[in-house]
């Protein structure tokens, strides 16, 4: 087949996965929508992934902008950069921001009362690293606590650090680990599904530093805190792991020159 005919196909699947994803997100904020009107809205559960609006101490959400920033500078720097040296990975950023957004806002309840959620991070993370992806995070962040009221404004660190900077780093840390040392799909699933682990991780950490229980400390909140979200948070890892795999595979068959631009390997 003619490489230039390939890549236009490419591109023009590349677009409608990028608009279903965006679709499904625009599904996804009428939900939301409809849910504000009734008292168990996503705005009073603060034991979701996102933690709710003003449900930090001022000191720690001060703290985790601090930590989230230099981040958000590196990667700012880094996507000017790829967009003026490899314009063809706008393509990419967006299918990855898209990913991020819906999955990220897909609220599932636990069986504790609390509820949970994919991030989404993994897919970004392997094709663009952790600081691109901490900008894309709090991108996505800053828009589900505007429009879906998932999140919040002075909780925009503290959610930036755990799905965007600590759930990206490890991805990209397994899928630099194990190149060409494990099939391609296994390293994509354990990237996107550790990540997601690890966020739930890091929020149950930001909340036991916050809440620490009377009597056993940061130790005994953070066990507490990890397992209201444990019960549904394993099997979504499992399930984003296998989605994101499904979705890596059709960018290989379809965005191959992006792919290999961006340095990634198999593509």
């Amino acid at each position: 087949m003619n490489p230039r005919i390939h890549r236009l196909r490419g591109i023009r699947v590349g677009w409608g996965v990028l608009a279903l994803l965006m679709m499904m997100g625009i599904h996804a904020a009428q939900a939301r929508v409809v849910e504000s009107a009734n008292p168990t809205a996503l705005g009073q559960d603060p034991l979701n992934m996102h933690i709710m609006e003003g449900f930090l101490p001022p000191m720690w959400a001060i703290i985790w902008f601090v930590v989230a920033l230099p981040f958000w500078i590196i990667g700012l720097r880094q996507i000017t950069r790829l967009v003026a040296t490899k314009p063809e990975s706008r393509l990419l950023l967006g299918v990855s921001g898209a990913f991020t957004f819906v999955l990220s806002a897909l609220k599932i309840p636990s069986v504790t009362g609390s509820s949970s959620h994919p991030t989404g991070t993994g897919l970004g993370a392997i094709l663009f690293g952790p600081f691109v992806m901490s900008v894309l995070g709090g991108l996505v962040l800053l828009f589900q606590a505007l429009l879906l009221a998932h999140g919040g404004l002075t909780t925009l660190g503290a959610n930036t650090v755990s799905m965007g900077i600590v759930g990206p780093l490890v991805a990209w840390t397994i899928w630099k680990a194990m190149q060409n040392r494990a099939p391609l799909w296994l390293t994509v699933f354990l990237a996107a599904a550790l990540a997601d682990l690890m966020t739930y991780v890091t929020t149950s950490v930001q909340l036991a530093l916050a809440y620490p229980d009377p009597m056993g400390g940061v130790v005994a909140s953070f066990v507490e805190f990890g397992t209201v979200f444990a019960i549904t948070q394993i099997p979504l890892a499992i399930s984003e792991g296998i989605l994101t795999v499904i979705i890596f595979n059709a960018l290989m068959q379809t965005a191959v020159n992006e792919l290999r631009t961006l340095g990634v390997q198999g593509a």
